[in-house]
């Protein structure tokens, strides 16, 4: 796992204990059940016979080719994740629970920012990523200020931080 220090924040991917345990579950359950099923299915497709025509080979090429894709992307997650709660100093940053209010409105919208990853282990909270436009814009910032960022829509909106705390699971 990475250090926050080592990487900047709106790179960090911030997952609980929980999260980068159950991700690396299933990257061995790929590595190991899945590659043995896809291999046997290329195999078996071998001893049909002619590879040129034989659509069950080349499904179960492409089969391997998104599997292998998609072990090489939950390694790549894994290997630059963090895991260490946020400091509690109300500024905002991957790892904290954060509420927001948009000017003009009196809603407040709690969310976590971290990894979209996490969205089966926390529940009713959204995950909004370090890297939204949102996110980028609330990085470093602390409760009561405001910031303005750029919606995907091109709206220039503007939030205001009611609170930020680590978030505990």
């Amino acid at each position: 796992m990475t250090q926050p220090s080592e990487q900047r924040e709106q790179d960090l991917i911030w997952l609980t204990e929980k999260a980068y345990s159950a991700l690396q579950e299933q990257l061995a359950g790929l590595r190991s059940e899945s590659r043995s099923d896809v291999v046997a299915k290329i195999s078996a497709a071998r001893e049909e016979g002619d590879l040129r025509e034989n659509g069950g080979y080349h499904a179960a090429r492409e089969e391997q080719g998104k599997l292998e894709s998609q072990i090489r992307q939950l390694e790549d997650l894994l290997r630059g994740a963090d895991t260490t709660p946020a400091a509690d100093d109300g500024v905002v940053k991957p790892g904290m629970v954060v509420s927001t209010r948009f000017a003009g409105d009196d809603d407040v919208e709690t969310f976590l920012l971290g990894a979209r990853e996490m969205d089966d282990f926390t529940g009713d909270l959204t995950v909004y990523s370090p890297q939204s436009p949102l996110g980028t814009a609330l990085l470093g910032a602390k409760r009561s200020d405001t910031v303005a960022y750029t919606a995907p829509t091109g709206r220039q909106l503007k939030v205001e931080i009611v609170d930020a705390v680590p978030y505990t699971g």
